[in-house]
């Protein structure tokens, strides 16, 4: 159907936005009608052949669940299972709305919104209800590195969906999850997929930085500013111009730090070390941990109006063990890039290998998915990989397995300790000698003591 000869009905208890959509889309369809208070909903759709409906996800109703926009669309869907909804959502409600998709609203759209944008999402559901097509949800692909973010899951369906979503807007994204779950590839792909792809993407490891380390990396210094400062320095904020600034590890930052951060967020300008002079920053912040948002809410250790500010949208990539259907898929991946990297023959799993795989916990995540597979196809005699192929970081099995202290040595529990604590730390030999308790040049005999 086309959107000349669609009635579309707005639901929203905000008049402006009532008066905005009905202006906009009144020279495209053919009729539209407003309804502030949801509770007409089903009067309006017995007297009207509604062919859409844009409904709020919030509303001061009589029904005061939370989530008013669910209710509403299940509602719907019972009074009308064929209509097309899109649910209107805030930044803040996107979990809310990524949910609705699964309780039958077909799009939704975040304000404020595009209105070409739209429109255009309106007319593309008219015209997959009158061809019968189905909505496919479009998975995120990042060219960063030898990796690409893949699954069938629905766990990752719902994260493809909500980037889709949110990567064209400049709201600041929070990714959480595990050491090894791909949050840095996550970053970047949100960044292909953004309005800034053709500026710079900048990481920065934020967790490794020492005080004056944090300034002059992010904010630059004038030559002199320091003793090592010998000659101007842009900083990253600068360097991020117009496109993505990816802080990694934030959530081990110092409160010293946040501090200056928040100011400079908060501004949008930043000062060089050594002048007074504030310049200009447009960037699109992406922010990512492996620390819970229960344990960064606790102000001992991160301020809340930091959080507030990072965490517009926030995207929790799942441990391996919680998408168990992908790690085949990821496998075949891993298998068919390392062979064409390694100049070896086409490569594929007999179906004790995909049982093996399948049964492991994999504590690293993809990380150690990966790693598994790279070296599987390096050592491996023939095209067809074999459980005897497959053989597990000895960094994260020593931390799974249950074993007897007292008849390990003394030296095979130091290496594995530090073994743990150089992992936890992603190679940071600093902060690993300081969880340790050792200097690291203490630490770095050990290493070679170790053969680590």
């Amino acid at each position: 159907m086309i959107l000349k000869k669609a009635t579309v009905l707005i639901v929203d208890d905000d008049p402006d936005v009532l008066t905005a959509v009905k202006l906009l889309l009144k020279p495209e369809a053919r009729e539209i009608i407003t309804e502030k208070n949801p509770e007409n909903l089903n009067w309006l759709l017995q007297r009207n052949e509604v062919d859409l409906i844009l409904l709020d996800m919030n509303f001061n109703s009589a029904i005061n669940t939370g989530n008013e926009g669910l209710y509403w669309l299940r509602k719907v869907k019972e009074w009308k299972p064929d209509v097309c909804v899109i649910m209107i959502t805030a930044y803040g409600d996107i979990d809310l709305a990524v949910r609705s998709l699964k309780e039958g609203a077909n799009d939704f759209v975040v304000k404020p919104w595009h209105n070409e944008k739209l429109i255009n999402t309106i007319k593309d559901l008219l015209d997959k209800k009158e061809g019968g097509a189905k909505t496919t949800k479009t998975p995120v692909k990042s060219t960063a590195g030898d990796t690409s973010i893949l699954g069938e899951s629905d766990v990752m369906q719902d994260i493809f969906y909500k980037v889709n979503k949110i990567a064209p807007t400049d709201a600041n994204i929070l990714i959480l999850g595990e050491n090894g779950t791909g949050k840095d590839l996550m970053a970047k792909a949100i960044h292909e997929r953004s309005l800034r792809a053709d500026k710079p993407f900048i990481k920065v490891d934020v967790g490794a930085l020492t005080d004056t380390l944090f300034e002059s990396e992010l904010f630059g210094h004038k030559k002199g500013a320091f003793t090592d400062a010998r000659e101007d320095r842009m900083g990253r904020f600068e360097e991020a111009q117009g496109g993505t600034l990816f802080l990694d590890e934030i959530g081990n930052i110092s409160l010293q730090q946040q501090a200056k951060l928040l100011t400079i967020l908060q501004n949008r300008q930043v000062t060089r070390l050594g002048t007074n002079k504030a310049v200009d920053v447009d960037i699109r912040l992406i922010c990512a941990t492996n620390v819970a948002l229960s344990e960064l809410a606790n102000e001992n250790k991160f301020r809340k109006d930091l959080i507030y500010r990072i965490n517009t949208v926030e995207i929790n990539m799942p441990a391996l063990r919680r998408r168990n259907e992908d790690i085949v898929i990821l496998a075949r991946h891993f298998a068919k890039l390392y062979a064409s990297k390694y100049l070896k023959p086409s490569m594929d799993f007999d179906a004790a290998a995909i049982n093996k795989l399948k049964s492991y916990n994999f504590p690293g995540n993809v990380r150690e998915l990966q790693y598994t597979i790279e070296r599987a196809v390096i050592m491996a005699d023939d095209s067809l990989l074999r459980p005897d192929d497959l053989i597990f970081s000895i960094l994260e099995t020593s931390t799974e397995s249950v074993v007897d202290a007292d008849n390990i040595p003394l030296s095979a529990l130091e290496k594995n300790a530090i073994l743990r604590v150089i992992e936890k730390h992603n190679g940071n030999i600093t902060r690993a000698a300081k969880e340790l308790g050792l200097t690291r040049t203490a630490l770095y005999r050990r290493l070679s003591k170790y053969d680590i």
